[in-house]
């Protein structure tokens, strides 16, 4: 192979260690040369490039702009998309957009407040060994993009996807089929000295199993960290220089001084009116501050003064619970904010709620439809069908904001396959309830956890359908708030404490045991032994909400709502599938229409019968029986109509396509000249199979069926 040339003069240079069994490499200088940094990240026979951009100067943003994106090659998996009309990868799969949250969530923590620099993060994989997922080496490649730029990146951080193996060992790099076989399929990332963020599904297990799985994915990605800072090392990194915006501090002083005696006590109340509350001291401070400093003047800074005012809530929020364990609406640190529930209040819907907690509201739908109209998924990584779909969304209304309806982001679709995954274990076999669900959550208002109100009320909504879960699952926010190294750990945090907060940590699951998880930090890394608190209290916070939903529906509906499709399977040979199919699907289209039903059919022989009139399911069922079952000897098939009348007697339809002879003997006790005298096409008789000779021919007679019938 043949030696790139760089045409900046710099060598390519590479480091290696091993990392879970295998060499882990970094290698630079080999492409990407106009980039801040880029890096060619090697695992086995899988390739990312990490590239990273970072802006010469802050932009006029009052957020850190940082963007990190996941891109899915398709000819990384030495695929072609199989979509009919389009082959060029286009906008992102929603799993590309949610391993790219994945990857944001570590890192956007580790840059200093009031940065303001353009930052981009991309990911692409280039090579995809199929043996294992490659995103965790994609959070690596733009950790290690980014600390190679100089910018202020307080990395690196690196990633690890645990399982549970067969053994029950804890171990990295699985494969899917092992993943879908393992009880947690966990996500850690961290830096050097804690915990950053973790993302989980699981099959109930233990907070223990969580919290030891987590400790180890932390000590078995230290060599992933360990590589990137030799990398830099080696480099010789030059730190860039950079400004910061900083509210101004007399500003910020003199908002403080305005506010003292205003917040603290006097606003502990429920959040409507402690929120009503707010929007008027907003406005007293706006009117002072302009009056003192004049109309014109003020209007250019009017925003340093909301941003002081806001910094001064978050302050006196932990100020309360720190020194008094008082959250800012009133609660103790481990109460639940009032809960109401509803379910089956849309007449037409096959099943629906309504989750209140607080402010926050959630009301869910669920649609049953045959398994056809399952989602096909095509990826880089998978070719399957997603049979269960949680769809999220939350307009600008639900926070009081005038905003234009768009399309879903980053945030619905990661809220909404959170409660996804916090259902989908629960969901009964395929064979036991064949349908494709859709439950669509569609926020009502905001205030803090509504992935955990969606998962809620779409497990309420999914009971009123009538979908047969194994358990019910209920789902909490935890809050955490450090002084010094002091947890106060906080049960359904609402927006306030979200917002000023160390920490927010979402956990879900039943009576048994966690089904999902996601937890992301502030601050730079926490000890295992403060999850395992904040697990242990989320564990009775979530029972005391699932109480209160077994109260308003205690199991699964043992009736469907009357709109939905039945939908009922038969088993027919594999080889059958074509006779029900027919030449060019011509019978399939004829039963459909006549029976008016859909119908879907496995490669393994299992077809599935919808509609919601048991009557035409069951003649579509009829139809299906009769064209795949073999005539047998010694049945008497009734009414089955003549289809040709021959000088030797007649031929008889007894099952779809399979005809047989009544010989002209054989159709009366009585003594027939003519077939014709007797019957005519179309006639319908009752015939006996008696005999199938070795060409496989059908010999009936009504003589024969005639005698059993008396």
């Amino acid at each position: 192979m043949s030696q790139i040339i760089n045409p900046f003069g710099k060598d390519v240079l590479s480091v290696s260690t091993e990392l879970c069994g295998k060499t882990l490499k970094f290698e630079i200088n080999r492409v990407g040369f106009r980039s801040s940094a880029s890096v060619l990240v090697s695992y086995g026979d899988t390739v990312v490039m990490g590239t990273a951009m970072v802006g010469k100067k802050p932009v006029q943003m009052d957020y850190f702009p940082l963007s990190i994106d996941y891109e899915e090659k398709m000819y990384a998996a030495g695929k072609i998309s199989g979509s009919r009309f389009i082959k060029r990868e286009g906008r992102p799969s929603e799993e590309a957009i949610l391993i790219g949250r994945i990857i944001d969530r570590p890192i956007r923590p580790l840059w200093p407040k009031g940065y303001r620099h353009e930052v981009q993060g991309i990911a692409s994989v280039l090579s995809m060994d199929p043996a294992f997922r490659p995103d965790m080496l994609a959070m690596i490649a733009v950790s290690t993009a980014l600390s190679l730029t100089g910018s202020p990146f307080e990395g690196p951080v690196a990633g690890l996807r645990v399982g549970i193996d067969k053994d029950g060992n804890y171990k990295a790099f699985m494969s899917t089929s092992e993943y879908e076989e393992s009880k947690l399929d966990l996500v850690v990332a961290g830096t050097e000295s804690g915990v950053m963020m973790v993302e989980a599904g699981a099959n109930e297990v233990s907070e223990k199993e969580v919290v030891d799985a987590i400790a180890w994915a932390q000590e078995a990605m230290q060599p992933a960290i360990a590589l990137q800072k030799e990398l830099v090392e080696k480099v010789g990194v030059t730190p860039v220089e950079y400004d910061l915006v900083k509210p101004d501090e007399e500003i910020m002083e003199s908002v403080a001084k305005w506010a003292d005696g205003k917040l603290g006590k006097k606003l502990r109340k429920d959040y409507p009116e402690r929120n009503a509350m707010i929007d008027e001291i907003r406005e007293e401070m706006h009117e002072h501050f302009e009056s003192e400093i004049g109309e014109e003047e003020y209007h250019e800074v009017k925003h340093q003064y909301s941003e002081a005012l806001y910094m001064a809530l978050h302050t006196d929020a932990r100020k309360g619970i720190v020194e008094e364990q008082v959250r800012p609406d009133g609660r103790k640190m481990t109460e639940i904010r009032p809960l109401s529930s509803d379910v089956g209040f849309l007449p037409r819907a096959h099943g629906s709620s309504i989750f209140t907690r607080g402010v926050t509201q959630a009301m869910n739908i669920v649609t049953l439809a045959p398994l056809s109209y399952s989602q096909i998924v095509d990826t880089m990584e998978r070719d399957t069908e997603r049979r269960y779909m949680h769809h999220y969304n939350a307009p600008g209304w639900t926070l009081g904001e005038v905003k234009r309806l768009m399309g879903p982001g980053r945030r619905e679709i990661g809220h909404g396959y959170l409660a996804e995954r916090a259902i989908y274990p629960m969901l009964p076999a395929e064979a036991d309830f064949p349908y494709a669900i859709r439950s669509v959550t569609e926020i009502m208002s905001q205030n803090g956890s509504t992935s955990m109100a969606a998962t809620c009320s779409s497990c309420l909504a999914l009971m009123d359908a009538g979908v047969p879960l194994k358990r019910p699952v209920s789902g909490i926010a935890m809050g955490l708030m450090l002084d010094g190294d002091k947890p106060y750990i906080l049960s359904d945090i609402a927006d306030a404490e979200d917002f000023a907060g160390d920490m927010d940590f979402k956990v879900t699951g039943t009576e048994k045991g966690i089904t999902a998880l996601q937890m992301d930090m502030k601050v730079h890394g926490l000890p295992t032994d403060i999850l395992a608190l904040a697990l242990e209290q989320g564990k009775a916070g979530r029972q005391e909400i699932l109480q209160h939903m077994l109260e308003v529906i205690s199991q699964p509906n043992s009736e469907m709502s009357p709109y939905a499709p039945r939908v009922e399977s038969i088993k027919v040979h594999p080889d059958k599938i074509r006779e029900i199919i027919g030449k060019g699907g011509e019978m399939i289209q004829k039963i459909t229409a006549e029976t008016g039903t859909e119908i879907d059919i496995k490669d393994d022989g299992t077809v599935m019968v919808a509609s919601p009139d048991k009557a035409k399911i069951d003649a579509a069922k009829q139809w299906i029986k009769g064209i795949t079952d073999d005539p047998e000897v010694g049945v008497i098939y009734k009414d089955k109509p003549v289809v040709s009348v021959m000088d030797f007697g007649v031929f008889v339809q007894i099952l779809p396509g399979k005809d047989g002879l009544v010989h002209v003997s054989e159709m009366s006790e009585e003594r027939v000249s003519k077939p014709s005298d007797l019957l005519k096409e179309g006639d319908k008789v009752t015939v006996k199979l008696v005999a199938i000779d070795d060409r496989g021919r059908l010999q009936l007679s009504m003589k024969a069926a005639a005698r059993e019938n008396k």
